[in-house]
């Protein structure tokens, strides 16, 4: 099977993922793909492919801004706008990336951001669908 069929099937695998998802689980897969779109970022730094770096790095601040600005400050208080402090935080360390230092940033964003994605991972169903009563959604 040609690496072409492979990518294509890929990407209508995720299409139908994102149909199908909830909230909760789109949450997820945006939480994975910043963290795939960093590792991509760091194998790119290692091999010296920075125009890869470079559109890694887009992607993966593009999803922290979209996760940043999806939080409602209002209900989720002084965790949101925590987490919103935290987004910010990896925003300013990506865009400081240098040839120097691009692979020490990428692991410590990294690093940081792992423990929130597996938090949001567990949360128990119950929790989920009594938010999503609370939503209407």
């Amino acid at each position: 099977m040609s690496l072409k069929a492979i990518n294509a099937y890929k990407k209508g695998t995720l299409k139908q993922d994102i149909i199908n998802a909830d909230p909760h689980k789109l949450t997820l897969m945006l939480m994975q793909g910043a963290l795939d779109r960093l590792a991509y970022a760091k194998g790119c730094i290692e091999r010296s492919d920075y125009q890869g770096r470079s559109e890694h790095l887009s992607k993966a601040t593009a999803i922290f801004i979209n996760l940043r600005d999806t939080l409602d400050l209002e209900v989720g208080g002084d965790f949101s706008e925590n987490l919103y402090a935290l987004y910010n935080y990896f925003l300013e360390k990506l865009s400081t990336i240098s040839s120097e230092n691009g692979a020490d940033v990428i692991s410590e964003v990294s690093e940081l951001f792992l423990p929130i994605k597996d938090a949001w991972a567990q949360i128990p169903e119950a929790a989920k669908q009594q938010a999503y009563a609370q939503s209407g959604i």
